[in-house]
């Protein structure tokens, strides 16, 4: 064992002197219990949890974290568990995705401030996966992921229901009264029945699980095991195993998070049918490793791909049938004509090596290539007056006949807005009209909150309408679904022509040629531009700092102080 210890890892150059300052930084430690050995050049593997009992879907993570210990002492490592912000998508308000940046930062400082040689990303819940991803590829060490898991099924009256998308589903029926509000409630207590674990449906947690796995920044299968199943804690034990030997090879994450490796994510997003949300967050991870990555990639490299998987929101399964149908592994094998398959991964071999073998064993949930679930799914990027900068679409959440509409706009100025007029029968507004949301973009919100998908009118649901064309330069859950074009850039906060539009202007959206216009002469715009006003923005703390270095969606949401690659240089001594 003594032969595999580096005396000049990082953690060394604190446990490894021999006069005070080694003192220090030992004696303090091993408060804890820990003999003297555990100091002697083996290799420091910081656990990065995201436990809390405000974030539901990590509620396991104590317990995982237990095991990926066991696997780093067997392979001769030293663990150390440490906490960071955990964001709970449910529970926080005004939206998790305005501390996403904040905790990449909690993460990427706790690492370069402590004696760290490698890391383990306990990660779960929506935002909690880009956050530490990105904290971690600002330090580059080796490091490895380990997803929390999707919760089990929902079960309700003999059906599936899917976090998320049965909420969605269900509050319009109750607001159309097809649905009692007593069942709306029982309900509740059916969709979500196991401890920790993120949405079982294709939501932007199941997406960024995939996502990690598709980079090769996790061990194979860890995106879709089910968070109570047992493989999922073996899964966490190798990890923990793996990890050690990635930092005697000095397998860093810019060794895998390659540009062909973020190219292969992109194949696999539109594969899986998976979030909008994950445009936002690749570009950012992009960004912060030091790939060159932007929206145009999307729409070249996934858009025109088809979308194998048939899970909610897109379809009718949940991802506990996707495990057991095959997983990741089985999507990317028959996606191998469009990937890297040489791109390097986490358990040291390369990404087909992998796949090579991967069994499909229920084609209802896994469809195949040559008879896909949806044709031509992946993300679109749309580009117009509107949105100069692009805006995006999810096509397989999307009903087709509104691919191509042209229609009033219904305009609210802010989300208050909204939620004041939607209900009103006497609000001016038919199926055909485009409702368009305003200043709940990155600036704006502040934080670009899932808000996207917006209710639709009682009066239209009591009809039958259960879709309309929806703008917004907010975000939406990836558990939902509908005809709903997001992040459109620059954000009305941020002057951008969204924020320009009025009521009765026309829209016409064209998917298939990636336009989104807005039927207003440049004069009338320039016009209009000169009543703008800019909004007021929040005068302290970290929303401050936020709205005043934030980027616009298409550059990924990250601080602008942020981009790049900051190392893991080890920081003066202390005393």
């Amino acid at each position: 064992m003594s032969s595999s210890k580096d005396t000049k890892s990082r953690s060394q150059s604190w446990f490894g002197h021999s006069g005070k300052s080694g003192f220090l930084y030992r004696s303090w430690l091993k408060n804890q219990g820990y003999p003297n050995d555990l100091f002697d050049g083996r290799p420091v593997i910081g656990i990065c949890n995201t436990w809390s009992e405000l974030t539901p879907c990590n509620g396991h993570f104590r317990e995982l974290a237990e095991y990926v210990k066991r696997g780093v002492y067997e392979a001769g490592g030293f663990p150390l568990e440490f906490p960071v912000m955990s964001l709970g998508e449910t529970q926080m308000r005004p939206t998790a995705m305005l501390f996403r940046n904040l905790v990449s930062m909690d993460v990427e400082e706790s690492i370069r401030a402590n004696p760290i040689d490698g890391v383990v990303l306990l990660m779960g819940c929506d935002k909690t996966t880009p956050s530490l991803m990105m904290g971690a590829a600002s330090c580059d060490l080796p490091t490895i992921g380990v997803s929390g898991g999707p919760m089990l099924s929902g079960r309700w009256r003999g059906q599936k229901i899917g976090s998320g998308t049965g909420v969605w589903k269900m509050s319009e029926m109750v607001r159309a009264e097809e649905m009692s509000q007593e069942d709306f409630v029982e309900a509740e207590s059916c969709m979500h029945r196991s401890k920790g674990g993120s949405c079982m449906t294709m939501g932007t947690a199941s997406t960024m699980a995939n996502m990690v796995e598709a980079l090769g920044m996790s061990l194979p299968e860890n995106a879709a095991i089910p968070a109570v199943d047992s493989r999922r804690y073996r899964l966490a034990q190798l990890s923990g195993r793996r990890i050690v030997q990635m930092v005697h090879e000095d397998l860093r994450m810019s060794k895998i998070m390659t540009r062909k490796a973020f190219e292969n994510a992109i194949v696999a997003n539109a594969a899986i049918g998976g979030s909008t949300n994950a445009v936002i967050h690749l570009l950012a991870m992009a960004g912060r490793i030091g790939v060159e990555l932007n929206l145009k990639d999307w729409d070249e490299l996934g858009s025109k791909l088809p979308c194998l998987v048939n899970l909610q929101p897109s379809g009718e399964h949940l991802m506990e049938d996707y495990y057991y149908a095959g997983g990741l592994p089985a999507v990317l094998r028959e996606m191998a004509p469009h990937l890297h398959l040489d791109t390097l991964t986490a358990n040291g071999k390369t990404l087909g090596e992998n796949i090579a073998s991967a069994p499909c064993w229920n084609r209802d949930v896994i469809k195949s290539t040559s008879e896909p679930f949806k044709p031509e799914a992946g993300i679109a990027v749309l580009r117009g007056n509107l949105a100069p900068d692009g805006a995006v679409i999810k096509p397989s959440a999307a009903s087709p006949h509104l691919l191509q509409h042209r229609g009033r706009a219904v305009v609210f100025e802010n989300i208050e807005e909204l939620h004041a007029r939607i209900d009103d029968d006497s609000l001016d507004i038919d199926e055909h009209c485009v409702m368009v949301l305003k200043n709940c973009g990155p600036r704006g919100y502040p934080g670009m909150a899932e808000v996207g998908n917006m209710p639709l009118p009682p009066k239209l649901l009591k009809r039958g309408i259960t879709d309309m064309v929806r703008i917004s330069d907010g975000r939406m859950s990836g558990t939902a679904y509908g005809t709903v074009v997001l992040h459109t850039s620059p954000e009305a906060a941020a002057g951008g022509p969204l924020a320009l539009v009025q009521n009765g202007d026309l829209i016409e959206l064209d998917v298939p040629a990636r336009r989104i216009h807005l039927d207003v002469t440049e004069e009338e715009l320039a016009r209009r531009r000169t009543l703008w006003k800019v909004p007021d923005v929040p005068k302290r703390g970290w929303c401050k700092l936020y709205v005043d270095h934030v980027q616009q969606a298409h550059l990924g949401a990250d601080l602008d102080i942020l981009v790049g690659n900051s190392r893991s240089d080890v920081p003066r001594d202390s005393h």
